[in-house]
């Protein structure tokens, strides 16, 4: 299993997030990419080098954008973002 890092962009959508159901499937996700990074769907042109996992959940879709980053000792997952798909690729690519 990869350790996992947050972007202080992830790390503030998650503190904000109230619905535990919600937070504990973003935290599901997490653990399933941990195991396996390339769950996630990767991603060309602008954003090549990342990979988003869609997320369903009560009617909405969401995103979960990672990168994995090579280490000396080993490879970590970057979680950078997560959120609504609604603008979601645009704020993605301004943040970057």
């Amino acid at each position: 299993m990869l350790p996992v890092i947050y972007t202080s962009m992830a790390k503030k959508y998650f503190k904000k997030l109230k619905d535990k159901q919600l937070k504990n499937i973003f935290k599901d996700s997490i653990w399933k990419i941990r195991n396996n990074p390339s769950i996630g769907e990767a991603k060309a042109g602008d954003l090549k080098g990342l990979y988003s996992l869609d997320i369903y959940y009560n009617h909405t879709n969401y995103e979960l954008a990672y990168r994995i980053s090579k280490l000396e000792n080993g490879n970590i997952v970057v979680i950078i973002m997560a959120g609504t798909r609604e603008n979601f690729y645009k704020e993605l690519k301004r943040y970057l």
